[in-house]
């Protein structure tokens, strides 16, 4: 059984920043893709970043310039660092990881999800 826990959600002030956690647990063989996503109220699930086995990068251009997304293979973990909040950063941030648990299957997770708001 593989398990996404997110950590580090909050209230924080326009300007300010946050540090987001997801580390994944479980009968783990290896991790291909890592990344997180995010939620508002009325709205679809839209990526925020995303980063390679080989730490390739994607990011939404919404958050370009702002947000770092890391990763620590030996711990099976991502990390989203969100700087210059926004009051529209405001979201539930979910992790997302592909992971194989044996060599031939590879299966995407998600976390539970952690709640980003950002006050004006």
């Amino acid at each position: 059984q593989v398990q996404l826990v997110e950590s580090g959600g909050g209230l924080v002030q326009a300007g300010g920043s946050l540090r987001l956690t997801c580390a994944a647990s479980g009968s783990i063989f290896s991790i291909d893709d890592m990344g997180w996503y995010r939620q508002a109220p009325g709205k679809q699930r839209e990526l925020v970043a995303t980063m390679t086995s080989g730490s390739g990068t994607n990011y939404a251009d919404s958050v370009k310039g702002r947000f770092i997304i890391s990763r620590d293979n030996a711990k099976n973990a991502v990390y989203l660092q969100m700087n210059s909040l926004k009051p529209e950063d405001t979201a539930v941030y979910y992790c997302n990881a592909a992971i194989r648990t044996e060599p031939i299957f590879l299966t995407w997770y998600w976390g539970q999800g952690t709640q980003v708001t950002v006050s004006s």
